[in-house]
């Protein structure tokens, strides 16, 4: 199978090389399924039901969420009927949403995504190993599912590392969101799931993380705030992970960094 995880979609720039760049991804690499991390693709907070849509209509299949997925609240309206949208798993029982499903591709293959939110400076949510631990032993790669892809939104680096190492050999592809800076860390790890700590985001990256620079530059020089954060307007980078499993064990085969569009130099795996 090929997996394209997308890393966060900051705004409209990001949305809008989306539109120009995914349906050829798609082609180009064959792709089976696309994850995206959309949590900031609606003015660089929060997700709509209409760029959810705009997002699907692209060639997504699935989006995951992570700290700001309740900062449109519209989404409260919609996430209980929207199974293609992902809150982080390890919120208490009862809020609105899933953290985890299983979807098929166009071929009938089976994924499992989870989307967990790591605690490291972050919120104080429940166990986001536990809860990624209990998903994993309900559908086992290989036998419930032919492939899965772990989401992990998490600020500290090695907290995602330590999520990479707690699936490897259960999962096909842990990949870290969040920070918006995509690592230079694709691997496969001895017992075969593929893993990178940032995908990095979509967004544009004359930027700060994807913001226009004016408001974090006053916020860390004078420590004033002086308005609302708002995406940096120029031509957007889509950065994402790119993976291919072995059809028997679900594991990854391969592993590659995918940047198209932008500032960043070009990233596309040759097949």
């Amino acid at each position: 199978m090929r997996i394209l995880h997308i890393g966060d979609v900051i705004g409209r720039p990001g949305r809008d090389v989306i539109s120009a760049e995914l349906p050829g991804l798609r082609d180009r690499l064959a792709l089976d399924f696309v994850i995206l991390n959309g949590e900031n693709a609606a003015g660089g907070f929060g997700l709509t039901r209409v760029v959810a849509n705009d997002l699907f209509a692209c060639g997504v299949d699935v989006l995951t969420t992570g700290n700001h997925w309740l900062d449109q609240r519209e989404i409260l309206s919609f996430i209980n009927d929207e199974d293609r949208i992902l809150r982080p798993i390890n919120y208490p029982k009862g809020t609105p949403g899933r953290g985890a499903n299983l979807y098929q591709t166009r071929s009938g293959a089976r994924i499992l995504v989870i989307n967990p939110m790591g605690r490291v400076f972050m919120d104080t949510l429940d166990d986001p190993f536990a809860a990624v631990g209990a998903e994993l032993d309900a559908c086992p790669l290989g036998e419930g599912a032919d492939a899965i892809v772990v989401d992990i939104h998490a600020e500290a680096t090695s907290e995602k590392m330590a999520m990479g190492h707690f699936c490897d050999g259960r999962a096909s592809l842990v990949v870290g969101t969040h920070s918006h800076i995509p690592t230079a860390d694709a691997q496969i790890f001895p017992g075969g799931t593929a893993y990178q700590t940032d995908a990095g985001a979509t967004a544009d990256y004359d930027s700060v993380i994807g913001m226009e620079k004016h408001e974090p530059l006053q916020r860390f020089t004078k420590k004033i705030s002086t308005g609302r954060m708002t995406p940096a307007t120029g031509p957007a980078t889509l950065c994402g992970v790119f993976v291919e499993t072995d059809d028997k064990t679900g594991l990854a085969k391969r592993i590659s960094p995918v940047r198209v569009g932008g500032r960043l130099i070009p990233v596309v795996p040759d097949l």
